[in-house]
């Protein structure tokens, strides 16, 4: 099946098929990412879809996965970061470096280069990229070097990613209770935005969570106006993206469009733009159909070793980020929940830390967790390809 209409046809279906599961029982915890990766896998091993290269899956790849990203990135406006406070963003800070140090710790500690191959210094600035951001950072730095067409890397790679994801929202969650007994800290001070919005609904911030707008809300409301705006920049931004690369072959094209589009979402006319979170994440799905296309399930299954040395590499990572996080944020006496709730902002993005903040009955933690959450995904793409490069 080559014709190249079919093919996006089944590449849609499978988000729609996906996004249904992923809302059923025993399927939520693997997440409509995973799911696309995985089914379009099986229909790909079942030759119902090419698993080599087609004009199709290069447009994705060159076209449709960058205008995905630059349009997720328009959300981030860093002068609301400031709203999230001086400890957190520290804390969150001192976090991000421990991830890079992690990185650094892990790709030592496995022999990066003997057991994962040629792509460890790729792979090492992916997860340097979404231990300090988001699966925005990770596909940002995966689609620079060229990681996504590698499919039984990218899964191991994203299998492993999802696994200790899920691990360190248990931990986190448990973490503040414990240590607090153990040690305990004086509750942070609430943000001012977190306390007039808790006034505002007559709720005391300690005592019950209040609502908190979620900027990761997957369902927008779109008119043609903010629709035709969207394309206009994103098609722009790639195409002066693609001259400057062109002219400066040094600087990376995905480096450049992500510069394109944080400064562009600093002027609220354009972060607010509606349909830019939509649109984006129907791409991105869409690009990580394409990767499970890709994917040898033969293969990945014949080379399962693979898997277990990212998911060690990993995990040593994580480990080390929480021990310089924690261990800095113990000396100067920080509170354990913003702690936690740092932690996750960075290996879980900030979706995952609005909801441990929630989960902690910390109401007036919710806005800042979604703020430090967005500021890594505004440096860690950067990051990520520094790392990369480093290791290289």
């Amino acid at each position: 099946m080559t014709d190249s209409t079919l093919i996006l046809a089944i590449l849609c279906l499978n988000v729609v098929t996906c996004e249904w599961l992923a809302k059923k029982p025993g399927f939520g915890h693997i997440g409509t990412a995973l799911l696309v990766i995985l089914l379009t896998a099986l229909e790909a091993n079942l030759g119902l879809i090419p698993t080599t290269e087609t004009l199709v899956y290069d447009g994705i790849f060159n076209y449709l996965a960058p205008f995905s990203l630059f349009l997720l990135l328009l959300g981030v406006n860093l002068n609301d970061v400031r709203q999230a406070g001086l400890p957190m963003l520290l804390m969150f800070l001192v976090g991000a470096v421990g991830t890079v140090v992690g990185t650094f710790v892990s790709v030592w500690a496995f022999s990066a280069p003997q057991t994962v191959g040629e792509l460890f210094y790729a792979l090492a600035g992916m997860f340097t990229g979404t231990y300090i951001g988001g699966s925005i950072n990770f596909n940002a730095v995966a689609l620079h070097y060229k990681v996504s067409k590698a499919g039984n890397l990218f899964v191991a790679a994203t299998a492993a990613d999802n696994i200790v994801t899920a691990l360190w929202m248990v931990v986190t969650l448990s973490l503040p209770r414990l240590l607090q007994r153990r040690f305990p800290r004086q509750l942070a001070t609430v943000s001012t935005m977190a306390v007039k919005t808790a006034s505002s609904a007559g709720d005391i911030p300690s005592q019950k969570p209040i609502a908190v707008a979620d900027p990761f809300s997957d369902a927008e409301t779109v008119n043609p106006s903010d629709l035709g705006i969207l394309l206009a920049l994103g098609f722009g931004a790639i195409f002066f993206s693609q001259q400057l690369t062109a002219l400066l072959p040094t600087l990376p094209f995905v480096l450049i469009l992500t510069t394109f589009a944080l400064i562009l979402a600093q002027f609220r006319v354009v972060n607010r733009l509606r349909g830019s979170r939509l649109l984006g994440l129907f791409g991105i799905y869409i690009f990580l159909a394409v990767i499970g296309a890709y994917c040898d399930v033969a293969a990945l299954l014949h080379d399962g070793q693979l898997a277990i040395v990212l998911f060690g590499i990993i995990l040593v990572l994580v480990l080390t980020h929480a021990l310089i996080l924690f261990g800095i944020g113990a000396l100067l006496r920080q509170d354990w929940d913003v702690l936690s709730i740092v932690s996750q902002a960075n290996v879980g993005g900030a979706t995952s830390a609005l909801a441990l903040a929630r989960s902690l009955n910390r109401a007036d933690l919710q806005l800042p967790a979604v703020l430090v959450g967005t500021l890594g995904n505004a440096i860690g793409t950067y990051l990520g390809i520094l790392v990369a490069e480093v290791l290289r």
